[in-house]
């Protein structure tokens, strides 16, 4: 078998991780911390550094490929899995995973991975182990195969090698107006995120926030470069839920009223509410998106809360329960349920956002730019972390050079033919 040995080391993720039920409570902001005691557990204080555990893959020729674990910022919220903790994943894949590592065929990615993620003492298993090995075997494929992980992805999942890269979505983090101007002028495909996650961000019956979106407009008519005409996309984590009420017909008309406030940009809004449960979600969403369409509404409704693993985004995209379903790919588990979870979409007419968390690291938002450009995705987050710079450049210049490898490729094959 062509994995000899198996490397663990900590490390560290691009964030923090967050409980949001505090958040949700009023938890006030005092510098970077939240001040105030947590309520989800596990969480020993309100922001905590994010941690990550990378696995390497020790392959017969002693080249090592990577694969990072970790959670998303608002662990064990919304029917997600708990909070990282470093140690027991650590103890619990050196105990059942790595042995299943070396007994797998490296070259068979999802033959590999079905072998590695069978259920132990009859329990999935966490799904930041599936996440970071799955990473890490997808760059292992890649190498004995002397190909990128994008043409991994395409074999298996038989799909033809793509030509167009993938738009890109920004995340502001609190720095939200100067972040804005950064996305603005490096001409961020989807912009700005807004982090919208508490009642003093979004306002008494939504006023702030609608004064933010229409500012977010006029901005880039303001310095935006000629023709630069991008998808608006904001995160309110549940507030127009919490602030106008759960009744599918009142957020419908709130999210027209935004809408029709920038009536030049196509407007993606994020978790507008958190009914609850994954089946009341997809019964409301259902309801707010057939209000919308019937509407002629330019606005779009992105599902994340209650829309975690593989199953989720499948039921959510058959009921035509959103418009984009952001596939956070921590939550999903395997990179290749996440190339899953975009063609399920694609097969109901459903938008697929390969998303994710600040939380994440380098590597796994490179592999997750594959995955993206493989299968086509509407759009894709730049990630790790809570900045633009970064991020944009990490996810922007991974898909350049893997466009321009795919090129050589077929400008080589077509001269050989």
């Amino acid at each position: 078998m062509q994995i000899k040995d198996v490397v663990l080391a900590p490390g560290n993720g691009a964030f923090f991780y967050d409980d949001q039920g505090a958040i949700r409570s009023g938890a006030i902001l005092d510098g970077f911390i939240y001040v105030g005691a947590p309520t989800t557990p596990g969480f020993n204080s309100i922001r905590i550094p994010a941690s990550s555990l990378s696995v390497g893959l020790v392959l017969n020729d002693d080249t090592v490929v990577w694969g990072d674990m970790m959670n998303v910022q608002y662990s064990g919220a919304g029917g997600r899995d708990p909070l990282f903790d470093t140690n027991q994943i650590s103890d619990l894949t050196s105990r059942v995973v790595v042995p299943r590592l070396l007994d797998v065929d490296a070259s068979r990615y999802l033959d590999a991975c079905a072998k590695v993620f069978e259920p132990s003492e009859h329990k999935q298993l966490p799904l930041a182990i599936e996440y970071g090995v799955s990473q890490a075997l997808l760059r292992a494929a890649a190498h004995l195969h002397r190909t990128t992980m994008a043409e991994i992805v395409c074999g298996e999942f038989s799909l033809p090698l793509p030509t167009r890269g993938v738009p890109i979505y920004c995340q502001s983090g609190d720095a939200r107006e100067i972040n804005v101007d950064k996305m603005i002028l490096k001409a961020v495909d989807v912009l700005p995120h807004g982090l919208i996650n508490s009642r003093q961000k979004f306002g008494a019956d939504g006023q702030t926030f609608m004064t933010f979106v229409k500012w977010v407009a006029t901005r880039i008519r303001d310095i935006g470069g000629p023709g630069y005409h991008p998808v608006l996309h904001f995160d309110v984590y549940g507030w127009i839920g919490q602030e106008i009420g759960l009744e599918p017909q009142s957020i419908a008309d709130f999210i027209c009223k935004v809408a029709d406030t920038v009536p030049d940009f196509l407007l993606n809004i994020e978790s507008p509410a958190d009914f609850g449960s994954t089946q009341a979600q997809i019964e409301n969403y259902a309801k707010i998106v057939s209000i919308l369409d019937n509407r002629g509404s330019s606005a779009r409704i992105v599902v994340d809360e209650r829309c975690n693993t593989l199953e989720d985004v499948r039921l959510f995209a058959e009921a035509k329960a959103t418009h984009l379903v952001q596939i956070k790919t921590p939550d999903v588990g395997s990179i290749a349920d996440t190339a899953r979870a975009v063609l399920i979409c694609k097969e109901n007419g459903v938008g697929a956002y390969v998303g994710g968390s600040c939380t994440e690291t380098d590597l796994s938002a490179q592999a997750s730019v594959h995955v993206s450009v493989a299968t086509q995705a509407d759009m894709m987050l730049a990630k790790p972390g809570m900045g633009v710079d970064e991020a944009y450049s990490i996810v922007g210049n991974e898909q350049n050079r893997l466009l321009a490898m795919l090129n050589r490729r077929r400008v080589r094959a077509k001269n050989v033919g």
